[in-house]
């Protein structure tokens, strides 16, 4: 049982593994896993709160609040509650100095 994370998987641990890269660092994840869920299982928080230092793990975790957006290095934000991790995949909790 993997138990590192926000989130501690009790079944379905039979799925392939797969590894994305968040903020610079490896991360593993399953097949299937949205990129919040693999955040939160592999021990990362979505990000901090922007009222105090504290970390945030998403709010509505159905894509409807606009809380959970993280930024691909190579394009576009995307929400991590409704996206799905993929073989590769460059995550950063912060946005690029580039971004708009």
């Amino acid at each position: 049982m993997i138990t590192a994370g926000r989130i501690v998987r009790l079944a379905e641990r039979d799925r392939a593994q797969l590894h994305f890269f968040l903020d610079g660092e490896m991360r593993d994840a399953l097949a299937g896993d949205t990129v919040l869920t693999a955040m939160l299982a592999s021990g990362h928080a979505l990000r901090k709160s922007e009222f105090g230092p504290e970390p945030r793990a998403g709010f509505c975790l159905m894509g409807a609040c606009q809380d959970c957006w993280v930024w691909q290095d190579e394009g576009p934000r995307v929400r991590a509650c409704s996206a799905f991790v993929s073989e590769g995949m460059r995550l950063r909790t912060t946005e690029p100095e580039s971004w708009p």
